[in-house]
């Protein structure tokens, strides 16, 4: 069984949003920590790399699960894949 065009597009829009996504996660993780020095600049009251560890990553964590949970919903709703199969 072939996917259909449509099927395809459902699936491409899927991994742009997984990729765009991981790519945050990466950015917030990695990146962030490997300059952390170099962000030293107050941020409400701290140090920016010690917010963004503290406070700033567990919050985009959190953001970026939301984001992923409310755009699939709508992908699957926009290519009719929000039917559970019995």
């Amino acid at each position: 069984m072939n996917p259909s065009d449509k099927q395809r597009r459902y699936w491409r829009k899927t991994l742009w949003l997984t990729a765009a996504l991981l790519l945050v996660w990466f950015l917030v993780s990695f990146v962030a920590t490997y300059f952390a020095r170099d962000l030293s600049f107050t941020f409400f009251g701290w140090p920016f790399s010690f917010w963004l560890g503290a406070q700033g990553g567990p919050l985009i964590y959190g953001l970026i699960i939301g984001f992923y949970a409310w755009a699939m919903h709508r992908l699957d709703v926009a290519h009719d894949q929000d039917e559970i199969d019995d």
